[in-house]
């Protein structure tokens, strides 16, 4: 008499057709759980760490051995929660004057521009744009001249710090001279030759250069 393998699972033992009573089949009706490296019998709860260990677990019914493979009713799976954005409270959001990004000279997101701003043209700019032919006789504007009391914002890559005139010196400003890099995800300055992969890892690089305060950026 030819034999056959049990397909229940957790009993694969061999029978003939004639030999099939009823109790002889022990199995689980139900299929494993794999969670956080712990397997477990959905139908009697049985688990172990251990996968050897696992299949010896001795299955929780009985009955007849069978040829027909198990059809496995799968558990439906609950969809994922979506995380909710909680709102940015207002106050906490920074402004153009103190954002790290506008006061070094960055595009910023978050204030629409970046703090470079363009000075208006002096008169004597205008003029010449208009009229290229003035006689050499006519003496050129002087450049404004700023009170050494006023505050003055540098616009060094990396300082952003307020100055006034008559405390700046050789050494009173630490700043990058760049030119900042961004390449494969990663930013830096080719200064220093320090790249990192976060905006704001980036902009809290120090800087790696001494020298004047200056309220117009670095070029």
């Amino acid at each position: 008499m030819e034999k056959l393998q049990c397909q229940r699972i957790g009993c694969n033992a061999m029978f003939t057709v004639d030999d099939n009573p009823d109790g002889f089949c022990t199995y689980h009706d139900s299929g494993p759980l794999f969670h956080d490296g712990m397997k477990e019998w959905s139908c009697c709860k049985q688990r172990s760490h251990d996968f050897s260990l696992f299949l010896e677990i001795p299955g929780c019914k009985t009955g007849k051995h069978t040829t027909e493979k198990p059809v496995l009713a799968k558990k439906a799976t609950p969809a994922p929660r979506q995380a909710v954005a909680a709102p940015i409270p207002v106050s906490n959001l920074s402004s153009k004057d103190t954002c790290p990004r506008c006061r070094q000279g960055f595009f910023c997101s978050d204030h629409g521009s970046n703090a470079k701003e363009l000075k208006p043209k002096t008169d004597a700019s205008a003029c010449i744009e208009s009229d290229q032919r003035l006689p050499e006789s006519v003496p050129s504007q002087p450049k404004k001249i700023v009170d050494i009391n006023q505050p003055q914002l540098c616009k060094n890559k990396g300082c952003g710090k307020t100055f006034k005139e008559k405390d700046n010196h050789v050494e009173a400003c630490n700043y990058h001279p760049g030119p900042p890099v961004f390449h494969d995800r990663m930013r830096g300055w080719k200064c220093c030759d320090v790249h990192v992969k976060e905006f704001d890892e980036f902009i809290n690089i120090p800087p790696c250069t001494k020298g004047w305060h200056n309220a117009d950026p670095v070029s």
